[in-house]
């Protein structure tokens, strides 16, 4: 049997190009790309998944991976998965400022912690959310759900020099707004309610101002936030963040073309 250096390089070609859209995503993805997470473990899984997709990703064009245009698609593999794992973060992010909106009103702004996630100090408000939120995302099957729409990228957007449009990158940009009215929503009732505690103690303050407020109206706040947090914030985000995945995934779906 002979094999040529031309079938060697299609080999390599239709496996690392697959494999660049898949390991960026799981770069960038929340839950995949978790730093907690072993760096070989995650290899070993991207890998895994990019031979679970490569059916799908048909025949690699006919294109030598160490030239201009082999290095040109393998910028436009990592950019598209670059894309959907940043959708899906920014997503997961509505959590963790709608918690740090809520520690700031409490007076909690303060007691923070490392974020595995991103590596960066977060209040634990926002740990907490998040640890809840990452839950649900995968009882709901948000990570199958993921790993099934990379595997139909490769029908819409086939490996080549050709990736996503300009004005996809423009909505990808664009649907960072929906990040944050998303945490607007997660976290305006307990906010409201700590506000009119707030008010509530500046008056006292204005009656009694013998009062020591900072000794009074700072359990008083925490306590009452964290009540709020159990009684208003937690049930309402299985349905807030629902609409939330629901729309990062349309709108992933319809840049993909899908």
């Amino acid at each position: 049997m002979v094999i040529t250096t031309a079938e060697i390089m299609a080999w390599i070609g239709s496996f690392m190009w697959p494999f660049a859209r898949m390991g960026a995503m799981m770069f960038t993805a929340p839950i995949f790309g978790n730093s907690q997470i072993p760096v070989r473990i995650r290899l070993l899984l991207a890998v895994a998944l990019t031979v679970a997709v490569m059916p799908a990703a048909g025949s690699a064009p006919a294109v030598e991976p160490l030239s201009f245009d082999g290095l040109l698609i393998m910028v436009q593999q990592v950019l598209i998965g670059l894309s959907m794992g940043l959708l899906v973060g920014m997503a997961f992010q509505s959590v963790a400022i709608a918690g740090e909106s809520i520690a700031l009103t409490m007076g909690l702004g303060f007691a923070t912690m490392v974020d595995p996630q991103s590596g960066q100090s977060t209040p634990v408000i926002s740990q907490f959310l998040t640890v809840v939120v990452t839950l649900l995302f995968l009882a709901m099957g948000g990570h199958l759900m993921l790993i099934e729409l990379v595997a139909a990228s490769f029908v819409s957007v086939p490996v080549g020099t050709e990736g996503l449009a300009q004005g996809e990158y423009v909505r990808l940009v664009a649907w960072a707004s929906q990040m944050y009215a998303g945490a607007v929503l997660i976290a305006l009732p307990a906010i409201m309610m700590l506000l009119i505690v707030n008010a509530a103690l500046g008056v006292m303050t204005r009656a009694a101002p013998q009062m020591n407020i900072f000794s009074v109206g700072f359990p008083v706040t925490m306590t009452l936030g964290f009540l709020l947090i159990l009684i208003l914030v937690i049930p309402s985000l299985p349905r807030r963040f629902s609409a939330i995945w629901s729309d990062a995934f349309n709108t992933l779906s319809r840049m993909l073309g899908l």
